[in-house]
């Protein structure tokens, strides 16, 4: 989910007869492919984004948005480059719903990032929910629930990959408030089977729709919305009427982002994981050796993508992503198989990336191995602004154009 922004605007006239051009998208999980799709679809970024981007016409016919997230998620293609891209063709002000919903990923890696006990919360809400739910929570991961958009969109996950963001917004709220199932069990299923599946966005449009992120505020998927917005393709019944906010028992303070250090200029090998493939990019000098490691959670398909993109990443090394849950023994072996003691790696903000860090990063400094993690500027740019509401970064889009050098 890029941002709620995407499920508020209500008031777009309906589309008979003005459907884009049918045009489902292949998401090959190289860069290259990354930057067609961009440039296809980046004169569309201005008036016809704006007008059609709430619009779910079915997974075969995605002209009306830009499906750039599953690259975006994992770095093939950056967000600068994306921006970069838009302004290109168009005024910030005519490309202006476009931009924002660029920035909304930005804003939900700052906010968790500086909200951690958010990530570690549903952790545990998460081993708890597991054990509280029977039948019902089968039939909604099969698709057997009754509900004609829900169990469509279930299928179309599973077999895609993919939703459109207003539908993961209806998703979510018929999985809250209709069907009454743990939010942290929804989002687990969404981030093992989106190939764009990112902890940060993911967990917190979750708790978005819930009420807990705006506490108090939630999203109610009505009937008639989805109507007009799949442009009849559903007319689903028995939805709830109401949408009563979650609560939680604690606060999430606000923490200081880590530091982030620069690339050194001596020896290194080079970690890339599935947070950002292209992380050779960031350093001053080819590495000594590289590695990549996987978690082997997540679904076929966007377990498939990263490890393919992560392949593909490693190919100048000749080497091959691995699997594995413990990640200090094989760093630890490729370390004494190269005689390199410090290895670099892009930061991974909050999410399983992250804590398989945490975790090896003890192992390694017992072995006299150095771990430095290297973040792009753009997030550190970007992320310090989201400590609150999104109206915050919002009111920054400006600034934050002029200090990327794309705008005057």
């Amino acid at each position: 989910m890029l941002g709620p922004v995407q499920a508020r605007a209500m008031n777009t006239p309906s589309l008979p007869g003005l459907e884009p051009v049918p045009q489902p998208v292949e998401w090959a999980p190289t860069r290259a492919a990354g930057l067609a799709r961009l440039s296809q679809f980046a004169p569309q970024t201005g008036r016809a984004y704006a007008t059609k981007r709430n619009y779910d016409f079915g997974p075969g016919n995605r002209g009306n948005i830009s499906a750039l997230s599953p690259w975006i998620r994992h770095r093939l293609v950056t967000e600068q480059e994306v921006l970069t891209a838009a302004l290109a063709r168009h005024s910030p002000a005519a490309c202006e719903k476009f931009l924002q919903e660029v920035f909304w990923r930005g804003y939900f890696k700052g906010w968790l990032e500086q909200h951690p006990s958010v990530w570690t919360a549903y952790l545990s809400g998460l081993d708890n929910a597991r054990h509280s739910v029977g039948q019902d929570y089968q039939d909604a991961l099969a698709g057997r629930t009754g509900i004609d958009c829900f169990d469509a969109w279930t299928h179309e996950l599973r077999e895609t990959g993919y939703l459109h963001n207003h539908t993961r917004m209806w998703f979510a709220s018929i999985w809250i408030f209709t069907l009454r199932l743990p939010w942290q069990l929804g989002a687990e299923f969404f981030l093992h089977h989106l190939l764009d599946g990112d902890p940060a966005s993911n967990t917190l449009s979750w708790r978005w729709v819930a009420g807990l992120h705006t506490k108090g505020k939630t999203y109610l998927a009505r009937p008639d919305n989805i109507a007009k917005y799949t442009n009849g393709r559903f007319q689903p019944t028995g939805l709830a009427s109401v949408a009563e906010p979650l609560t939680e028992p604690q606060d999430h303070p606000l923490r200081s982002i880590p530091a982030s250090v620069a690339p050194p200029e001596g020896p290194y090998l080079l970690l890339l994981t599935a947070e950002d493939l292209c992380g050779a990019a960031l350093m001053p000098h080819a590495p000594d050796g590289a590695l990549g490691l996987l978690s082997p959670s997540g679904g076929f398909l966007a377990t498939d993508f990263a490890a393919s993109g992560l392949e593909f990443a490693l190919d100048d090394w000749g080497q091959k992503p691995i699997t594995s849950d413990n990640w200090g023994q094989p760093l630890v072996e490729a370390a004494a198989r190269t005689g390199v003691r410090r290895i670099v790696t892009p930061y991974a903000p909050i999410g399983l990336v992250r804590s398989h860090l945490d975790a090896a990063e003890p192992v390694l400094m017992s072995e006299g191995i150095e771990l430095i993690r290297v973040r792009r500027a753009y997030d550190n740019l970007v992320w310090p602004h989201a400590t609150r509401g999104f109206f915050g970064l919002k009111k920054q889009i400006p600034r934050l154009l002029r200090d990327l050098g794309l705008t005057g």
